[in-house]
Formats: C-alpha cells, structure tokens, sequence
C-alpha cells in the first residue's frame, strides 16, 4: 500500500502543519489515522493516507449509504426518511441562486443518482460521474440514469455546463487543486459551483472531537473549515457569494457520534446535541455542521 505524507499544506501549500488529533476508521477497518492541521488556512487533513491507488477497500462496506444506498439501522432509515424533503430543497437552492429553472448540469460523484433524477425531472440536462461501479448499477437500475466513471471529468468539453455541483465529494478527491481547475474550465462565464462539505469548526465537531463521525477517517482525505474553502476556490478563480446550512446533517452526524463515543445508540443525547449546534448555526452560518457553498466563476 503506498500512503500519502504531506509536507506542506495540501490546500495553500503553508509548511506551518502540525498533528492535532488522532481519529478511527469505525466504518471498514478499525485502523487509527493522524489528522494534521495548516496554521494558516486552517485545513485539516488526513496524514499517511491511503493514495488513489490503495484506497479502494477502505470504501467497500455495506453501510457506507452513498455507494449502497443502505436502509439498515435506524441511522440510515433517518437518513432516507428526510433525504425526499432535502432532495426538493437541494433543487429549489440551485435554481434561486443560478436564477435559472433549465439549464445543464454536472454532478461529480453522483452516488446513486437520486439528487440527479430530481433535476432530471425538473427539466435539467444532467450528468453524472461517479467512481464506484455499484452505485452506476443502481443509478442505471432506479432512475435509467447512465453515469461514467469519475475519470471521464477530464474528457469533458469546457464551458459546458451551467451547474456543477459535489454534495459531500470534495473530501474524497485526492488530486484536489486539479479537480478545482477543471471544473472552473467546463463552468459557463457566471456557472455555478455548488459545494457542500462537513465543518470541523462546527459545535458538534468541538463536541465530539475525534469520535466526530465526519472525520470518516482515512475516505475523507481533508476536513474543511470555511477560510479553507475559500482560500482554496479563490486559487482558482472561484467567488464565493452564499453558504448555506444543512440543517439536518447536525443529527445525522451526531447520531453517528454518539454510536462511535459510547459503543451504543444515543438517540436522545444526539438529538439534544444536533439542536444545539443548529441553534448556534442559526446566527452563524460558518458555524454549521455541514455547509453548502454557492460559488461563481
């Protein structure tokens, strides 16, 4: 297996990083991972991680609901429960802020297809990429969605979509500033790049500290503040104009949490938890579990 060791920081290439925390890998294998922090643009990041071509086995679980699409547990049936809800508000979000109903759009890491469907029937043309073969199956199967790999985002022509979106993604992605680029290039003049990403700095975060599910150590390659989102798309061009809370990811995550802290379900402490961090994100956005970010080209 061949790990990656960052020197400097992946994100604004600052020398100034240093260990902070030591998280579990609760999902695959069991194995602890060393999360490291940039003093400057206070990313956070996964040190020694598996490189693109070694990473593949730490994703094959069934639980791991974006490539399965699993209902087992009560966590996962949550999840499914109000994704319907945010699949509606995911679509009215992107056609307020691109001020467009039509348009094209490209989601990268498009999982099993369901965000796409929603805009497919709503009028958008879309297309998905996605890595994980099982999920194009699924896409396919439910919604007659044809994704192709994750690979294909460097055939694309430029300019050529209005929309560009990654619902959780970016983490994953471990030729960063390449990805960022490329999707700056097949963005129309004035496109939209939607982003949503966990957030560290969040109170559920500073709550649950290493046993904080979004860590998701070692799939989640770095662990995004906002200055690091913005310090990393102002690098390429990209303006960031809104960001938006996701509401429901503070009780999703923080389920998780309380699985991973205590070895047993804690759905009312949970609970209690995911409305404290919400009440905090409602007079700071920047403060919320998982955020959306509107950005322009």
């Amino acid at each position: 297996m061949s790990l990656t060791h960052y020197q400097n920081c992946p994100v604004c290439g600052d020398a100034a990083i240093q260990p902070v925390m030591e998280a579990k890998d609760h999902t695959v294998s069991g194995e602890i991972f060393s999360i490291w922090q940039c003093n400057n643009c206070k990313l956070r990041f996964t040190q020694d991680v598996p490189d693109a071509g070694s990473i593949g086995p730490y994703y094959q679980s069934e639980n791991y609901i974006s490539h399965s699409d699993t209902k087992k547990g009560l966590v996962n049936s949550a999840y499914h429960l109000v994704r319907q809800y945010t699949l509606r508000q995911k679509r009215k979000l992107v056609q307020n802020t691109c001020g467009k109903n039509t348009g094209s759009i490209l989601d990268l890491g498009a999982g099993t297809g369901a965000f796409l469907n929603e805009m497919k029937e709503h009028g958008w043309t879309v297309t998905g990429l996605e890595p994980d073969a099982g999920a194009r199956k699924q896409a396919h199967d439910r919604y007659g969605l044809n994704f192709a790999d994750a690979d294909n985002l460097f055939n694309l022509n430029e300019k050529s979509f209005d929309i560009i979106s990654m619902w959780h993604v970016l983490e994953h992605v471990h030729d960063l500033h390449a990805y960022i680029n490329q999707i700056r290039t097949l963005l129309v003049e004035g496109g939209l790049f939607i982003l949503a990403l966990p957030n560290y700095t969040s109170d559920d975060a500073a709550h649950y500290r290493s046993h904080w599910a979004a860590y998701d150590v070692p799939r989640h390659l770095y662990h995004f503040s906002p200055l690091s989102v913005r310090t990393l798309l102002a690098q390429h061009g990209l303006e960031i104009r809104s960001m938006h809370p996701m509401w429901f990811d503070s009780f999703y995550i923080s389920m998780l949490s309380e699985q991973y802290k205590k070895g047993k379900q804690g759905y009312i402490s949970a609970f209690v938890e995911g409305i404290r961090s919400n009440k905090k994100a409602l007079s700071n956005t920047e403060s919320a579990s998982s955020i959306i970010y509107c950005a322009f080209k």
